[in-house]
């Protein structure tokens, strides 16, 4: 593991897995010469993944006499609002996975309106139109011709004209029946001229004539005005956005601006004493992998980056930082479990925010949260492992940041996974695939402190509880750059 829940030792960390394990199976206590490491908690990520996998698959939250069974001690009551103390954590049911991104969904519609921009266009890219975009001139503007050639009038053969006809140049003179004249691709038809007779189809004589392998229909490689769009016309909808394509149609439309509605300004506080920003781990300490993957990761979801801060494990800082910051979602790295550093869950109850979101019935990354911290702030609480901060993201950060940067909701689609893939006993695992021709590839090395397998994925399948067999169709949650490229993370 990584950040959070990483401070034991792996020989600590696997008697305590066995311990519970054994508890589970009704095998007794600790195994033999060996003392429990740590107390056992209902809401630890690594002792529920444990106990489901021996129990079976249970629908429901766990009970007193579940928490009698195993010698769990119950979760402890919070204090009363008003205290000034941090209120204890109580484990609540965890949120379905389905259920958890439609509220995500929810709370950002329930934020006012965003007041739309102007922005220039090379600084509109990837930001979405506040309004239709509509043709303020005629494409093309002047009849255009569509290919090298000769423009000639009536049929050959042609007299030709010295002088050629350019693209960017002042329009030509008529021609007359029997007259053609050079002409280059974009440049304008002379008028009367009937057709564009391309370059490998005329040859000239020793008199200068020009004359046809193959007669051109009437209109030929002409581009008339007016042919893709007439002035007014509605060329895009409110919603759409901005890629370079819509960049080149705005640009030849006739804009220099574009209304926009404002990016969703996100700030990233990176949780952990343990954590290195350079070099080798050494002496217990971990590099940090949320830091560099995070913004680069939201903008991808059309987030506005305002600040990326490293708290530690210092709670005072932490709730400095979330009461102070301007961010329309705070999205904060580890600390969102139980134990004696995980400070998101007191530094909420001290703010008085509102959980919407306390866990996901989703595996890696159940330990996840969404809160309310302001009339139109959200916080997002990832859990501190790599992969299940991903998981994080794909659940509450992409719906919660697509809506409020208006972005439209993509087309749900399903592959069938070329092999079998493990399920989680009761809850929704999110595994990296790969897409191959028509099948999804679910790719090894998926662990939740694991960033290889989603290093190298295009997707992340849906899979239900229980798991699926060869051929089974899954939902897939695209990655931002899978289908748009990198540059949609650098935009």
């Amino acid at each position: 593991m990584t950040g959070r829940g990483a401070r034991e030792t792996e020989d600590g960390g696997e008697r305590y897995v066995e311990e519970a394990l054994a508890m589970a199976r009704g095998d007794g206590g600790p195994r033999p010469g060996g003392a429990r490491t740590r107390p056992v908690l209902p809401q630890d990520p690594d002792i529920e993944e444990a106990l489901a996998l021996v129990r079976g698959a249970p629908d429901r939250p766990a009970s007193p006499a579940d928490l009698r069974d195993t010698h769990l001690p119950p979760p402890a009551s919070p204090a009363p609002a008003g205290t000034g103390a941090a209120p204890a954590h109580r484990h609540r049911p965890a949120t379905p996975w389905p259920r958890a991104r439609a509220l995500a969904e929810r709370a950002a519609r329930s934020v006012p309106a965003r007041t739309p921009v102007t922005r220039p266009l090379d600084k509109a890219l990837g930001l979405v139109l506040a309004a239709p975009l509509p043709a303020l001139t005629d494409l093309p503007s002047f009849d255009t011709s569509a290919m090298d050639g000769w423009a000639v009038a009536g049929p050959g053969p042609w007299d030709v004209r010295e002088e050629g006809v350019l693209a960017g140049h002042a329009g030509p003179g008529p021609l007359a029946d029997g007259e053609a004249v050079r002409i280059a691709t974009g440049a304008r038809v002379p008028p009367d001229t009937t057709a564009i007779l391309r370059s490998e189809h005329g040859r000239t004589d020793d008199k200068g004539r020009l004359h046809a392998s193959r007669d051109p229909a009437h209109g030929q490689d002409i581009r008339p005005r007016g042919q893709e769009c007439r002035s007014g016309d509605h060329l895009l909808p409110a919603g759409t956005v901005v890629t370079p394509a819509v960049l080149g149609l705005a640009a030849a439309a006739g804009y220099d601006t574009l209304a926009v509605l404002p990016p969703p300004r996100a700030e990233v506080l990176v949780l952990g004493d343990e954590l290195l920003t350079e070099g080798l781990p050494k002496d217990g300490l971990i590099r940090d992998a949320l830091g560099p993957m995070l913004p680069p990761w939201l903008r991808a979801l059309g987030a506005e980056i305002v600040a990326v801060r490293r708290i530690g494990d210092d709670e005072k800082a932490l709730r400095k930082a979330v009461t102070r910051s301007v961010a329309d979602l705070i999205v904060t790295t580890g600390g969102t479990a139980s134990g004696p550093v995980d400070h998101v869950h007191p530094t909420l109850a001290r703010i008085d925010a509102e959980l919407l979101v306390d866990g996901v019935q989703v595996r890696p990354g159940h330990p996840m949260l969404l809160a309310r911290t302001g009339e139109s702030q959200y916080l997002v609480g990832l859990p501190g492992n790599p992969l299940a901060a991903v998981s994080g993201l794909c659940t509450l950060a992409e719906p919660l940041l697509r809506v409020l940067a208006g972005r439209p909701a993509p087309e749900p689609y399903t592959l069938p996974v070329r092999e079998a893939v493990q399920g989680h006993p009761r809850d929704t695992r999110l595994v990296p695939v790969t897409v191959r021709g028509e099948y999804a590839v679910p790719l090894h090395f998926n662990g939740p402190a694991m960033l290889r397998g989603i290093a190298a994925a295009d997707a992340l399948a849906v899979v239900p509880p229980g798991g699926t067999g060869p051929g089974a169709e899954l939902e897939l949650l695209d990655l931002p750059w899978a289908l748009a490229g990198i540059g949609v993370c650098l935009a």
